[in-house]
């Protein structure tokens, strides 16, 4: 029987350590947000899982923001004959267990974290909605690259497309966009 802890963080900059997890026999760990399917780590933690095992997870939040997500999870681990502990919440699920109240809490938790997150959805749209009225909001698309004063002082003296991207070293039909958005 092997103790099998599972830590997440939502960004690249958020730190692992307060999911404080003693007595692991091996973890996994991912920085990926809750709300994504795609976890590489989780997937692996439980393809590595054997019936009698354990895993060790600091709350129920750090292993899903969807309640059905949650609840697949869960039902994945278990099938497979481990555990799954939530150390904050105190809960513990397996096969043998049939807890109606633990399923209860489950479910509430669960709920707050999908709610959760939700709401930090709704304040981030807001939050941009209100930058970009501003005009304070800038996508995070790549900065441009082409000089667009150049291209129309070339396109002034008389230059055509092909000999102004050869002279900028860009394609022809950057040419033609750059002066098609200038002309409009």
């Amino acid at each position: 029987m092997t103790t099998v802890g599972y830590r997440r963080v939502s960004t690249l900059d958020q730190s692992l350590d307060r999911q404080d997890l003693q007595g692991c026999d091996r973890i996994f760990e991912e920085k990926v947000s809750g709300g994504n399917k795609d976890r590489p780590q989780l997937q692996e933690m439980i393809r590595y899982i054997r019936e009698g095992d354990t895993v060790l997870v600091w709350s129920i939040d750090r292993l899903a923001r969807d309640l059905r997500d949650l609840q697949q999870i869960i039902q994945s681990i278990v099938d497979k004959g481990a555990a799954i502990q939530f150390q904050s919440e105190g809960l513990s699920f397996s096969g043998n267990s049939d807890d109606p109240f633990a399923k209860l809490q489950l479910q509430m938790m669960g709920a707050f974290a999908e709610f959760e997150r939700n709401i930090i959805r709704k304040r981030q749209a807001e939050g941009i909605a209100k930058a970009k009225a501003a005009g304070k909001y800038k996508n995070a698309g790549r900065k441009a690259t082409i000089d667009v004063t150049e291209v129309q002082r070339l396109r002034k003296e008389g230059h055509g497309a092909t000999e102004i991207a050869e002279t900028l070293g860009i394609g022809r039909a950057s040419v033609y966009r750059l002066l098609e958005k200038v002309e409009a």
